[in-house]
């Protein structure tokens, strides 16, 4: 029998960032995505509770040790209150935690403590690849060992605050096996193009990336196992929608007590109460698929990078159904832009895509 029960440090986590994501992240989503700008101070404010801090130890510049369980417990949180929001205030995670988990020694004193010991900067990664049926383990990116150099071409997109970023992860094949790279801005070879113009997020920005025959030393590849980065990024994107789905559940179940039609609530309506049941069991299923992958991981279990990725394959289609249906329960409403159940269901179309754009 699991027990999932959050230890006193996680819930005081927990509910801090559960305050932050409701009082400021949620009142100020719709005003960021209409103007595509986060309100000054929103991200720094969230940065400084500590949610990757947490997750360091000391000897790197934090005040903890390494848990996914306490990152998606904390990302879900976070999500619930805003999805562009959450993954700008996580977007360090990107750079700090691959570093962590398949980094050497050397690279941990090096590269981490700056991040953390300093205010909210980006520091992001570069894993997606503008290519149909995109696959992480089989990058199209190359890295090429040049004497004590490796030479990275290729092209990513969807790059978080590439364009003012002072470092990023760039994934790369070697030798068909796929290895992360520390890149500096401004390397020689390194174009960081056009913002993207997408469906949803559009306070978050991201960029296409060019590396045309990027030389960076060997000592900046992380030589670590590339599937234990990738499964902290399937549960921390797992994490992420289980919170989007239940802001929309909680969202059309107030909508629907509240709502008459024909002198009948809404929420009275059988169909509608089905739909709703269903919404809220798919949620629960899922949350409880992450947490038990994320306990995987940090047991060590023989299957938890598989249980990662199933985690994350079945909150994809979750998100898609459940904010889908919030918009349906809101009927016409849903398609109105005062209701942010349209920005939901958004978001949630947008995470088959996602892969690599959160890790925890």
């Amino acid at each position: 029998m699991y027990s999932f029960e959050p230890n006193e440090e996680q819930q005081m986590l927990i509910d801090a960032v559960s305050r932050y994501a409701e009082n400021d992240l949620r009142e100020a989503a719709e005003e960021a995505e209409e103007h595509a700008k986060f309100p000054d101070g929103l991200v720094e404010k969230g940065w400084e509770m500590g949610v990757l801090q947490a997750s360091i130890p000391e000897a790197y510049g934090g005040f903890g040790e390494y848990s996914s369980v306490t990152g998606v417990l904390a990302a879900e949180e976070l999500a619930y209150g805003d999805l562009p929001s959450a993954m700008a205030v996580l977007t360090p995670n990107l750079f700090v935690l691959p570093i962590l988990l398949a980094g050497s020694e050397a690279q941990k004193e090096k590269f981490i403590p700056p991040v953390i010991e300093m205010e909210w900067k980006a520091y992001t990664a570069a894993m997606i690849e503008p290519i149909f049926n995109f696959d992480p383990t089989d990058l199209k990116t190359t890295a090429v060992s040049d004497g004590d150099d490796f030479v990275i071409s290729g092209k990513k997109t969807y790059v978080p605050y590439a364009k003012d970023a002072e470092m990023m992860i760039v994934y790369a094949s070697v030798e068909g096996v796929t290895q992360g790279f520390i890149v500096p801005a401004g390397a020689e070879g390194l174009t960081i193009g056009e913002e993207n113009k997408l469906m949803s997020m559009h306070a978050l920005p991201q960029y296409d990336v060019e590396l045309d025959s990027v030389r960076v030393p060997a000592e900046n590849r992380l030589e670590g196992d590339f599937n234990a980065v990738l499964a902290a990024s399937h549960v921390g994107l797992a994490a992420l929608a289980v919170g989007v789905a239940k802001a929309a559940l909680d969202y059309s179940i107030t909508y629907s007590k509240e709502r008459e039609v024909f002198g009948v609530k809404v929420a009275q309506k059988q169909a509608m109460a089905f739909m709703m049941a269903e919404m809220a069991m798919e949620i629960e299923s899922s949350r409880m698929l992450t947490w038990e992958a994320a306990w995987k991981l940090d047991t060590d279990k023989e299957d938890a990078y598989k249980s990662a990725y199933l985690a994350a394959t079945g909150a994809i289609d979750m998100v898609m159904m459940v904010t889908d249906r919030g918009v349906q329960i809101l009927g016409g409403h849903g398609y109105i832009r005062e209701h942010p159940v349209e920005r939901w269901m958004r978001n949630g179309r947008g995470f088959a895509t996602f892969t690599g754009l959160a890790i925890v």
